[in-house]
């Protein structure tokens, strides 16, 4: 697998690669019911699905390769699995905690094929398969109850055993890379690096690995409360492809953010902000235009290596973004100067 890591590291030398957008977004636009989320599989269910988004990847997949082959047209190079939620914590909202396996290998496989005939169309131009590690419904480090500081509803060793399934069914779908993406607690996201670990150890395939938090607000820190820096020096000892930031804010405001990670990172550096901040409706304003034109000017500063978009982005929007920087060099990887590098909430240099 490290022909893929090497091949991977080499195109970020060359150029900013693209990912794809929301997948949430273009799902809104069919408009489905009740009876198309259970498709023919789960007509029977006992509970309603509907907004069971990554089930879809079962019950509808040519609307999820659909949208796959949409932003890789679109001119995206890695693909994300439609796999947010597809943990056994997160699917027995809906009791499907035993359908999780099966709804990340298909999702895997679907994307797998749709990035596989983009790239039999141009193989000059190769694309790429990320399989989605999201943050589960449920925070390690936070309590529940504001009454009971030290509840919790969820334990390491319990996402551990969630991510471990998920990423054991994304190798075996074939996905390229394994993505942890809108990490809001730092803790379940050491949860997920170490069930990824395991997983590579045993089923013997190592995969590069991209690592992607959010910053929740103008704080400028995650919902666990750690600022960017600190949230890197946190996830640093993982040796990453790349990390970086994603959704919660739209490019304006996270462009503080991104460029004090880019500063001290010794990888590669990604992301994918929202299409702006959601209105009144929950929908995303920002046009393709204005995001590919914020996201251009970072890469003229030298602070990116992967951009895609996160909720509110379409095709349309990485088809602006692609087109815009196009050209453009990517982030050199800075030369850092050895120290002691620690992290609470706040990060320690000495």
């Amino acid at each position: 697998m490290s022909t893929t890591l090497n091949r991977l590291k080499s195109l970020a030398k060359q150029r900013i690669l693209i990912l794809d957008g929301a997948m949430g977004t273009m799902i809104q636009n069919y408009h489905l019911d009740e009876a198309d989320y259970r498709g023919e599989k789960y007509r029977d269910w006992h509970c309603d699905v509907k907004g069971n988004n990554d089930l879809l990847a079962v019950t509808q997949p040519k609307i999820i390769k659909g949208i796959h082959r949409e932003y890789l047209a679109a001119g995206a190079d890695i693909i994300e699995t439609n796999t947010f939620n597809a943990t056994t914590i997160s699917m027995s909202d809906y009791d499907m905690q035993d359908e999780a396996r099966q709804i990340n290998l298909s999702a895997a496989k679907l994307a797998r094929e749709a990035a596989d005939e983009f790239t039999a169309q141009t193989p000059d131009k190769p694309r790429f398969v990320a399989g989605v590690i999201g943050p589960t419904s449920r925070t390690a480090s936070i309590s529940p109850d504001v009454n009971d500081p030290g509840k919790r509803n969820v334990h390491f060793d319990e996402l551990v055993e969630a991510y471990k399934e998920s990423t054991q069914a994304l190798i075996d779908g074939k996905v390229d890379l394994i993505l942890v993406e809108t990490i809001f607690d730092t803790l379940n996201a050491k949860a997920a690096v170490y069930a990824i670990e395991e997983a590579f150890e045993e089923t013997g395939i190592t995969l590069p690995v991209m690592i992607s938090g959010t910053i929740t607000d103008a704080s400028g820190r995650t919902l666990s409360g750690q600022t960017s820096e600190a949230f890197y020096y946190s996830m640093r000892h993982v040796k990453p492809f790349s990390i970086g930031l994603n959704c919660a804010l739209g490019p304006d405001l996270l462009r503080q953010y991104v460029a004090e990670i880019a500063r001290i990172a010794d990888c590669n550096v990604s992301a994918h902000p929202n299409a702006g901040l959601p209105n009144e409706f929950g929908e995303y304003d920002m046009e393709a235009e204005e995001l590919a034109e914020h996201l251009k000017e970072w890469g003229e500063s030298g602070l990116v290596n992967i951009l895609g978009g996160c909720c509110g982005s379409t095709p349309e929007h990485i088809r602006q973004l692609a087109n815009a920087v196009s050209g453009i060099s990517p982030r050199q990887l800075p030369d850092i100067e050895v120290k002691m590098r620690l992290s609470g909430l706040e990060p320690f240099v000495h």
